[in-house]
């Protein structure tokens, strides 16, 4: 059984699942260079459709992360007559006898672009948002089938739904409850990410990241958002209409509160701004949550949606020591939900299919090394072929430079896991300051992930359960505070990836050999581009983001390229 599943919205995309395993996942981004396109996912759906060798044909499901088929997919699918008589009466307006009404703002199709064709046989799967959120995270959190969970979905607003209370056992899923508009923990968030000057639904990280800096100032922001009391939510709050601006595919969002917001700001430290919404989420988010795991005795939580990418709370509800299982879906903002759509999908029409916990992200594109020498032989440029990409590169690293790592099949998700990133030493407290600077030329206090072996954890962490995919911080051992300087907080925690050698060999040896020169076993690592551009996808991207930046050496597949300065210096040779 072939499904494919399919997010129109922002932060689009589409992934395939054949017989229960997952094939491909993508972003529309990483294929367009347009950070979180919200177009149709046409490149998308190419990507998966190439990754599983089948035409679309030969799909027999169609699943959405919707409650009704999205007008545009009826543009773009030839979807079986039967669908479109039991479709939606805004959708029937805008199809007329097969020809698209032109005074919708519905696209037409130009002779070039041909509708994808879909076999009469072919399903069509509406799972919903907020559903799909919830499928995204059960079904791959490998819990067992018998063990009842308490699987929470929170982000700005899905349907109509900000928060959502399911339950899972022995692989369904049933919602308990759910809040509206008035409930958005995630716009208050988003909300006061824009009065920082920061875009509301993508720079929160940057707001996360400033927190530990400032001190909260209980009370100041009292108003701006909702309040929960033992599980419930006991004070409702108006966020009234949010603007959009479409810019270039992708879009920003105007929440009213955020004028206000701006105004309380200017009267105190960014970072105790910064701090106190923090605080503010994280309470309130606990009020609703605990009290309800603790009211139906489980301590087994999956989590999904863009909330649960606050990797803070996600360590302090850890902390707790209410849980004996937490999974974050790695990709939980709404680039998961056409994943989470499928796997609703899948569980649904195939219900004996194996809840297997996922243990990577590597469903992207990948470039043989005869496509990579190809290509930096028609640039014309200089490298160097090595036997092992790993020991080069740590290598390098041991000697501070700092390394473009593209290795293998692209990750999905907002983390670079080690086959699109930019590494570097942690040895050094001010290597945090030069790859912001002179890399990823962005804010100062913004953090980096340690990449470390995963056996090696509890060397380096406190309390630190199984976290392969950086959306859990944990506090660091006070002994290796000053070893690892580059990748810990203000807060003195750290977003760890810790590395499997079965998942990924060849970071797991690049690694390992950093730790064989240095005696630590930890590397810093983010994703591979600059601020504002989507990770590399293909080599080109990374030639370009390598000669634009302050990177000494890059390694893709087997070939090494450096910069002039390093290449003539005996000491890095």
């Amino acid at each position: 059984m072939k499904i494919l599943g399919i997010r129109n919205g922002h932060d689009s995309g589409a992934s395939i699942i054949i017989d229960g395993t997952i094939v491909a996942d993508i972003a529309e981004e990483r294929l367009t260079r347009i950070k979180h396109d919200g177009s149709f996912p046409i490149k998308s759906i190419d990507f998966c459709l190439k990754q599983a060798g089948i035409s679309s044909e030969g799909i027999d499901i169609l699943a959405f992360p919707a409650k009704s088929v999205p007008a545009e997919a009826f543009i773009f699918f030839d979807i079986p007559d039967k669908y479109k008589s039991s479709t939606t009466k805004k959708i029937k307006k805008f199809i007329k006898t097969g020809q698209i009404d032109n005074k919708s703002n519905l696209p037409v199709l130009p002779i070039y672009q041909e509708q994808y064709k879909l076999s009469n046989s072919c399903k069509i799967h509406l799972a919903g948002h907020h559903r799909s959120h919830a499928a995204s995270a059960y079904y791959t959190s490998g819990i067992e089938d018998h063990q009842e969970c308490m699987i929470v979905t929170m982000d700005g607003i899905g349907e109509g739904i900000s928060t959502a209370i399911w339950k899972g056992i022995n692989k369904k899923i049933k919602i308990i409850e759910s809040f509206g508009t008035n409930a958005s923990l995630a716009w208050f968030y988003g909300n006061s990410t824009e009065a920082l000057g920061w875009r509301h639904g993508s720079g929160e990280w940057k707001l996360m990241g400033l927190a530990p800096y400032g001190k909260p100032q209980k009370g100041v922001l009292k108003n701006f958002h909702p309040e929960f009391e033992n599980g419930a939510l006991s004070k409702p709050h108006n966020f009234k209409e949010f603007g959009r601006w479409s810019d270039h595919g992708a879009n920003h969002y105007h929440g009213q509160d955020a004028i206000e917001l701006n105004k309380i700001l200017q009267k105190m430290k960014r970072e105790d701004f910064a701090a106190e919404v923090q605080r503010i989420v994280e309470e309130q988010a606990f009020n609703l949550i605990l009290p309800l795991l603790e009211k139906e005795n489980i301590r087994h939580i999956c989590c999904a949606g863009g909330f649960f990418l606050n990797v803070k709370f996600n360590q302090k509800l850890w902390y707790t020591g209410k849980l004996d299982t937490q999974w974050i879906f790695p990709n939980s903002g709404d680039s998961g939900l056409s994943l989470g759509a499928a796997l609703d999908a899948c569980f649904h029409f195939q219900p004996k299919t194996i809840n297997r916990k996922l243990d990577h992200l590597y469903f992207g594109p990948e470039f043989s090394n005869d496509e990579i020498k190809e290509l930096l032989d028609e640039r014309f440029l200089s490298y160097q072929y090595v036997e092992n990409p790993s020991k080069t590169a740590a290598r390098y690293l041991s000697k501070n430079l700092t390394v473009g790592w593209f290795q293998s099949k692209m990750e999905s998700g907002p983390r670079a896991l080690g086959h699109r990133s930019i590494l570097m030493s942690p040895l050094k407290k001010e290597n945090k300051d030069i790859i912001n600077a002179k890399i990823k030329y962005r804010e100062k206090f913004r953090p980096f992930c340690p990449s470390m072996l995963y056996k090696k954890k509890d060397e380096y962490l406190i309390n630190a359960r199984d976290e392969e995919f950086m959306v859990t911080s944990f506090e660091v051992k006070p002994e290796k505070i000053n070893k690892i300087p580059a990748v810990v907080h203000e807060d003195i925690t750290a977003r760890p990836q810790m590395v499997k050698q079965n998942t990924n060999p060849l970071f797991y040896q690049l690694i390992a050999e950093f730790g064989r020169i240095t005696g630590e076993y930890v590397i810093l690592n983010t994703s591979f581009n600059v601020r504002g551009e989507p990770i590399v996808t293909h080599p080109r991207e990374a030639i370009r983001c390598f000669f634009d930046t302050g990177l000494d050496a890059v390694i893709i597949g087997n070939y090494l390229l450096t910069k002039p300065a390093i290449r003539n210096n005996e000491d890095f040779v």
